[in-house]
């Protein structure tokens, strides 16, 4: 009888230590079950075109001899390529024109959204937020109407009155109308993630505040920006990416202002145009992967700086 009850405890301590186990086990392999969608995601849509990417950068497709590996060749050209240079300069002198801009109207509407004083808060919140949600292609034809020297409504309002009209789509004109165009886009949506990020402050602060006497504008500078640090950050590293990616802006207006801006406006439209336009897919990759380069070091630049900043 004692033989009986002894096994039946060992068992039972078995089964005991033997779950757990097997717990352990199945939660162990439910991490990588839930980060396996996205991992294959970005192999197949990012490290993989990148990675092929880089590969046709090291040939040239030559009249004599076809496809031949070159190895660096195209990124010493690259770096020297005078057109490839200026579209850099200019697009880095857009993001120093237009994000600071562009940043600015999102926070100044998100502190005020936020401030509870402002009527109808959805129906703001909504249209500011809704030009996002409009495609850049039907953004760029839209504001191309509108700066047509010809036919917009700002050059035939301002031939009724008899004033004159800036020449919008002229080459003085050409780089603050694409960063007119890209802020009513994108506006809204840095709006939202300032928004949100003030969401998320305790209200205990704000009453903390009031208490010792703090106003509005003292809240709003002592506690909502120091706050929205974070969330600027982020912004200002997505800004980064986009102003260097600009692509879709310029290359439709370039229908409208054929003389202004060219194959090699900018660094995305340079690669475009050779890619295919010029069939120069190998040097065309070159550029991308370089421009790649040149974001992946902007942003870190941006992050280091911000992250000094904070610290200090």
């Amino acid at each position: 009888m004692t033989a009986v009850t002894a096994a039946s405890h060992e068992d039972a301590r078995r089964t005991r230590t033997a779950r757990p186990t097997r717990r352990r086990l199945r939660n162990g392999a439910a991490g990588p079950l839930f980060v396996a969608p996205f991992l294959v995601l970005f192999l197949v849509l990012f490290l993989t075109p990148l990675g092929y990417a880089a590969y046709l950068s090291m040939f040239q497709n030559r009249l004599i001899g076809g496809t031949t590996f070159v190895g660096l060749d195209n990124y010493l050209t690259a770096v020297q390529d005078p057109l490839l240079i200026k579209g850099v300069l200019r697009v880095a002198a857009f993001f120093v024109i237009q994000v600071p801009v562009m940043l600015l109207l999102a926070l100044l509407f998100a502190l005020a959204l936020d401030s509870g004083l402002v009527r109808l808060a959805r129906v703001v919140r909504l249209g500011v937020f809704v030009p996002y949600a409009v495609p850049s292609v039907v953004a760029s034809l839209m504001w191309g109407y509108l700066y047509g020297p010809d036919y917009g409504p700002f050059a035939q309002l301002g031939e009724t009155l008899g004033l004159p009209v800036p020449r919008f789509l002229s080459e003085g004109w050409m780089l603050g109308s694409l960063a007119n165009i890209v802020t009513w886009e994108f506006v809204g949506y840095n709006m939202i993630l300032l928004y949100a990020a003030l969401r998320a402050v305790p209200q205990d602060l704000y009453e903390a505040a009031a208490m010792d006497g703090a106003g509005a504008w003292r809240i709003a500078w002592s506690i909502k920006l120091p706050a929205l640090r974070p969330a600027l950050l982020l912004a200002l590293v997505f800004s980064v990416i986009g102003s260097f990616q600009l692509f879709n802006e310029p290359n439709l207006l370039q229908r409208l202002a054929p003389d202004v801006i060219d194959s090699a406006y900018t660094a995305n439209l340079y690669a475009y145009s050779l890619a295919f336009t010029s069939q120069q897919i190998n040097y065309a990759a070159a550029i991308s992967f370089l421009l790649g380069m040149v974001i992946v070091i902007v942003s870190y630049a941006v992050l280091l700086t911000a992250n000094r900043r904070g610290t200090s």
